[in-house]
């Protein structure tokens, strides 16, 4: 297994993105599971070559977009089905 490493500028990158993202959630959604899957996002991006700053945060906002999506935010009728 090979280990990826990164660039001084590129952490503080991915950083800087995971900060801002969490901040874009609601309060009781940043969690350090949350987070911690935000940063796996980010890392997988950034894995591939993406260094965009606006990309890597939809990135990683559209999985917990997409988990969060029909969690407890759901109607009590969502719920049911």
């Amino acid at each position: 297994m090979t280990e990826a490493a990164f660039e001084p500028e590129l952490v503080e990158l991915m950083r800087s993105v995971l900060e801002e993202a969490a901040a874009m959630l609601p309060e009781a959604k940043r969690t350090s599971t949350t987070k911690a899957d935000i940063a796996s996002n980010i890392l997988a991006s950034a894995a591939k070559g993406e260094r965009d700053p606006a990309v890597l945060k939809s990135a990683a906002l559209s999985a917990v977009v997409d988990w969060t999506r029909y969690s407890d935010d759901a109607s009590r009728e969502r719920r049911a089905v």
